[in-house]
């Protein structure tokens, strides 16, 4: 494994065009359209970035050599402020399924839009999800729904992590499948996070009319 103080050298073009400072934010990046192959991307754009294993298991292999154990390291990345990854890696010892995990979760980073969604709340700040999402991984399937601000985050503590890492403050959240399965319960709230940002808005939906629903009245 390559020492974390080697220089980097870029092996793509978004790498390339990172390092000679082209392109200085995610957002930018993102806007590329170009794919995101290198985790050293995301660390030098992302410098806020944290990350947490979810779960570490023991999954076994029967070969023509016998049987093979091998460690699953399940990761979620974010800087808490609308940016999320999620990754998986496989390896003999724990550290470098761990490290794997992790740089897979660094490419997969994503942005996601929140908003005040719920018809509870009007506040106009980005504090839950701005309109109701739906993923799925394997048995498992996930809702979220925008919840008014100060309710917290109502979902499992994997989905918590997930959510927490993504930004989210408010959500309500609707499991169907067995959640106990780590890997596909947090796959699943990640997958459902990423569907804010492939659902299209109106062009003016952050300076939308907000209802009153104490006054009954309309709010520019």
């Amino acid at each position: 494994m390559d020492n974390e103080n080697d220089e980097w050298v870029p092996q793509t073009k978004l790498g390339k065009m990172v390092q000679d400072g082209q392109i200085s934010t995610m957002d930018e990046a993102i806007d590329s359209g170009l794919p995101i192959r290198e985790a050293k991307i995301v660390d030098t754009l992302l410098t806020d970035l944290d990350d947490e294993v979810l779960d570490i298991n023991m999954v076994q292999r029967m070969t023509d050599s016998g049987r093979r154990v091998k460690f699953r390291a399940t990761v979620i990345v974010g800087n808490g402020n609308g940016y999320v990854g999620f990754g998986q890696a496989k390896d003999g010892q724990v550290g470098p399924a761990i490290r794997k995990a992790i740089d897979t979760a660094k490419i997969n980073v994503t942005r996601i839009n929140r908003g005040c969604g719920s018809w509870e709340c009007g506040c106009g700040l980005s504090h839950t999800v701005p309109t109701e999402v739906e993923g799925k991984a394997g048995s498992v399937k996930v809702v979220l729904k925008p919840a008014p601000r100060g309710l917290g985050l109502a979902a499992g503590d994997t989905a918590v992590k997930v959510l927490e890492k993504a930004g989210i403050k408010d959500v309500w959240t609707r499991t169907e499948g067995k959640t106990r399965t780590t890997l596909n319960f947090a796959k699943a709230t990640y997958n459902a996070l990423t569907r804010t940002s492939t659902i299209k808005y109106p062009l003016n939906y952050e300076e939308s009319e907000v209802l009153d629903v104490r006054s009954g009245q309309i709010e520019g």
